[in-house]
């Protein structure tokens, strides 16, 4: 039996999750949510990750979001709603959260739910042919406050009532000027431009893109710097990665740091 969530070791330094649902073009259903939370929180906890990728099997879609066929078992109620929705929530949470740089690798379609978790990675990068859009306005269903409030941290108010409204399933080249994505490539280049980008993220300082994402994190969160995390910002010079740093660059050589 095929695993829900495949994971794929790359390297000690990076690595992939894949929505494992091809043959439904990785539309997520319960089980799917439950397991990519879980996976997404142990791999929070390891200190060598320096970079994950998340995509879809099979090349045709990231993923259209959630499985209908589940409503009605699952979510034909407010009561059986809610109750879903603290997995979905908690997963979303836990990429959002995850100290690590994520980078989306979108083929495809990216829709819905599959787009509310490319919107919590840190970086998405998608093919020409790549169509996004949340057309749940079809189904009569609300987007949960939670699931609005990351859409609305990569884009703006107007963006995403415009989304949720009208319901179109759109182009990269409009996601692109909306803020969804960072990067539009050829198709058949998506994997390698999501893997340089991976790349160059494993090539930094570990700690200081770690430190990078929890500052931004907290400024988003706050709304504004607090002393704490500006203080935080200086421990850096006490590492032993800056002292590799700064010597590779008088030598003018390739620093390789060690993540200490």
């Amino acid at each position: 039996m095929n695993k829900l969530i495949e994971l794929n070791k790359i390297s000690s330094h990076l690595t992939e999750v894949i929505l494992n649902r091809p043959e439904k073009l990785n539309a997520m259903t319960k089980p799917m949510w439950i397991e990519l939370g879980k996976i997404f929180k142990k791999l929070s906890k390891n200190k060598n990750l320096r970079c994950i990728i998340i995509r879809g099997k099979g090349k045709k879609s990231f993923s259209p979001g959630n499985d209908i066929g589940e409503f009605k078992k699952e979510r034909s109620s407010s009561k059986l709603a809610k109750s879903y929705g603290k997995f979905l929530h908690g997963t979303l949470g836990e990429i959002f959260n995850c100290p690590i740089p994520t980078v989306a690798l979108i083929e495809g379609i990216c829709v819905g739910g599959g787009l509310e978790i490319a919107a919590c990675c840190d970086i998405r990068i998608c093919g020409k042919s790549s169509r996004f859009g949340i057309p749940i306005k079809r189904l009569g269903l609300t987007m949960a406050a939670k699931e609005l409030e990351v859409l609305l941290k990569v884009t703006n108010y107007s963006t995403a009532m415009e989304i949720l409204f009208e319901g179109r399933v759109f182009s990269a080249e409009e996601a692109f000027e909306k803020k969804l994505v960072n990067r539009i490539v050829d198709d058949k280049n998506v994997e390698k431009e999501a893997y340089k980008s991976a790349e160059l993220i494993c090539e930094g300082a570990p700690k200081v893109a770690r430190w990078h994402k929890q500052f931004a994190r907290n400024i988003l969160k706050n709304g504004k710097v607090t002393e704490k995390i500006n203080n935080l910002g200086y421990k850096c010079y006490d590492t032993e990665d800056f002292k590799t740093g700064y010597q590779s660059f008088l030598n003018k050589t390739k620093p390789k740091f060690q993540n200490k």
